[in-house]
């Protein structure tokens, strides 16, 4: 059974390198992506689903309405079992503590290094 994780971004261009990058693990069913384009989706998408259908987000933190620190916010109210992993361009001091301090498990810079984002991914017990 395929480790689900939400990719939340508001580049469009994200889901094609996720899928580019991660094909051979998609295709031996070790991942499943899905993907939303807003905090919004994100949270509506969530709500849609049964209890550890998802165990993993990445999300980004600048992105416009809903940003990826609400939705983390939101996220781990809604939803404490699931791991979220901020990722963003500005790997700044006061983004990461804020992460951190609501609950953010990992937090990765862009671009993102694909093969340290694969070993992060190793290391997690998804069970």
């Amino acid at each position: 059974m395929p480790t689900k994780i939400l990719v939340v971004d508001d580049e469009q261009d994200v889901e094609m390198l996720f899928k580019q990058k991660f094909r051979k693990e998609i295709k031996a069913e070790e991942f499943l992506f899905h993907f939303a384009f807003s905090g919004e989706d994100a949270l509506s998408f969530m709500k849609t689903l049964n209890p550890f259908d998802i165990v993993l987000v990445l999300s980004d933190i600048n992105m416009p309405g809903m940003t990826g620190l609400e939705l983390l916010k939101q996220t781990k109210s809604l939803f404490p079992q699931l791991r979220v992993v901020m990722v963003t361009a500005y790997g700044d001091e006061k983004n990461f503590n804020e992460a951190k301090a609501n609950g953010a498990d990992d937090f990765l810079t862009k671009p993102v290094d694909f093969d340290l984002l694969k070993q992060r991914l190793a290391q997690i017990n998804f069970a």
